[in-house]
Formats: structure tokens, C-alpha cells, sequence
């Protein structure tokens, strides 16, 4: 009993979340890409996912030494693989409700296509 105590300490709880992170997020990724998402959540997603890489862009603009920011290829390539997934998840979406109207995917979607379309 006192070891499953134990086990729900801040430290634990910690070290959980280091050693689990990686495959608990792999695991959300395959569900975003495997369940259909509501077209708000896309948005928030969408919204998020260009909000990071213009963090990223920032960071980037900002380092005077490579070593200043070491970590940028493993951020390069946790934002590719979340954009890889919403690409997927955001396809899903419109070959799925596509018929209902140019809402049926998200806001972002669909401004973004009547920006790409200029209207037509």
C-alpha cells in the first residue's frame, strides 16, 4: 500500500511524465489522426501549430551562436510530425463533411482556402 502511495508523490508523478511523454504523445497523435476531430478543436490545433512556429521562427532570428539553440532539430521535427498529423486529421475532415458546406472544416480551413481561391 505504501509503495501505491509513494507512486502519487510530486517526484513520481515527474518522473512519470519524463519517461512517459514521448509515447503518450505518439499515442495522442495516432488517436488526432485516427478520430475524427470537431472543426473547432481542428482550429484550435491549427491555431497552436502557427503559434508555435512563429515561436520557433522568433527563437530561430534571435540566436547568434548555433549552440544557443542546440535543440532546434528536435523541435523542427516535433512540429513537422504535429503538422503532419494535422494535415491528415484536417483531410479527414473535409472528404468526410466536405458536402455539408465550406464551414463543415473549421474557420482557418476555410479562410485559408477562399484566401488561396481569391474568392472564386
Amino acid at each position: 500500500m505504501d509503495l501505491v502511495l509513494k507512486s502519487f508523490q510530486k517526484e513520481n508523478f515527474f518522473d512519470f511524465l519524463r519517461t512517459f511523454s514521448i509515447p503518450i504523445g505518439i499515442m495522442i497523435l495516432i488517436a488526432m489522426m485516427v478520430i475524427p476531430l470537431s472543426p473547432v478543436f481542428l482550429d484550435v490545433l491549427f491555431t497552436s501549430n502557427l503559434l508555435v512556429s512563429l515561436l520557433v521562427l522568433m527563437v530561430a532570428l534571435q540566436t547568434f551562436r548555433p549552440l544557443d539553440f542546440s535543440s532546434f532539430p528536435t523541435v523542427l521535427l516535433f512540429a513537422t510530425v504535429l503538422r503532419l498529423g494535422l494535415n491528415v486529421a484536417s483531410t479527414r475532415v473535409i472528404l468526410s463533411n466536405g458536402h455539408t458546406g465550406t464551414d463543415s472544416a473549421g474557420s482557418i480551413i476555410e479562410a485559408f482556402g477562399a484566401f488561396v481561391m481569391s474568392g472564386s
